[in-house]
C-alpha cells in the first residue's frame, strides 16, 4: 500500500505554531491542511465543503487528524459524503455542541448526526476538557463505532495544554495506520 497522507482539520481559531496538530503538519511535507474562509465564525456547510474539497484533491490513502470542531466537521462530512481512500481518523477533543461552552459563532452544528464511521477511528478525550465531558466523549465514540482513549487531564488538548509535539498522540496516530492492523 502506498503511504498515507495526513489531512489536518483544525477547530475554531485554527491551530497555531505551538499546537501539536500544526507541529505535526509542519514536520510532514506531504501533509494537507484544510483551510477555511472563516476560522472564528465557522458555518457547518462551508467547513464540510472545505474538507470535501481537500479530500478530493488528495490522491491515495488519507488519514484525517482532527481537533475540536474539526472532529464535528468530519462527522458531519461523513453523514453526506464518502471517500474510500480515507483509512482512519484521529478525533481529538471533540466538543459537545449542546454543552455550555460550545462557541456561539459556530453555526449548523446544533443537530449532530453521529453514525458509525466507515473507517477506523480513535476518539481522544481529556478528563478536564472545558468543551466536553468524558460522558459526552464516551457517547460520541460509541455512536461513531470508535475506540475511546481517555488521555488524562489535558484540558482541551491544545497549545495551552503544553504538549509540544505530543508524543503520546503520535503513538495513537500510529495505531491507525493500515500497517498497524
Amino acid at each position: 500500500m502506498e503511504s498515507v497522507t495526513y489531512v489536518h482539520l483544525a477547530g475554531i481559531g485554527n491551530s497555531g505554531p505551538g499546537h501539536w496538530q500544526y507541529r505535526w503538519y509542519a514536520a510532514d511535507p506531504r501533509a494537507v491542511w484544510v483551510e477555511h474562509d472563516s476560522w472564528d465564525d465557522p458555518e457547518r456547510d462551508a467547513w464540510v465543503a472545505d474538507l470535501d474539497a481537500a479530500l478530493r484533491r488528495t490522491p491515495g490513502p488519507k488519514l484525517v487528524v482532527a481537533h475540536s470542531l474539526g472532529c464535528s466537521t468530519l462527522v458531519e462530512w461523513a453523514a453526506d459524503h464518502a471517500d474510500p481512500d480515507v483509512v482512519g481518523a484521529l478525533l481529538v477533543a471533540a466538543p459537545d455542541p449542546h454543552g455550555p461552552a460550545f462557541p456561539a459563532g459556530a453555526t449548523g452544528y446544533h443537530r449532530p448526526r453521529p453514525a458509525p464511521l466507515p473507517f477506523r477511528t480513535l476518539v481522544v478525550a481529556s478528563a478536564d476538557d472545558p468543551y466536553a465531558t468524558l460522558d459526552h466523549a464516551r457517547a460520541t465514540a460509541a455512536a461513531l463505532g470508535a475506540e475511546l482513549v481517555e488521555a488524562g487531564r489535558l484540558g482541551h488538548i491544545n497549545a495551552a495544554s503544553g504538549l509540544g509535539d505530543w508524543p503520546d498522540g503520535r503513538r495513537l496516530l500510529g495505531r491507525l495506520l493500515p500497517s498497524a492492523g
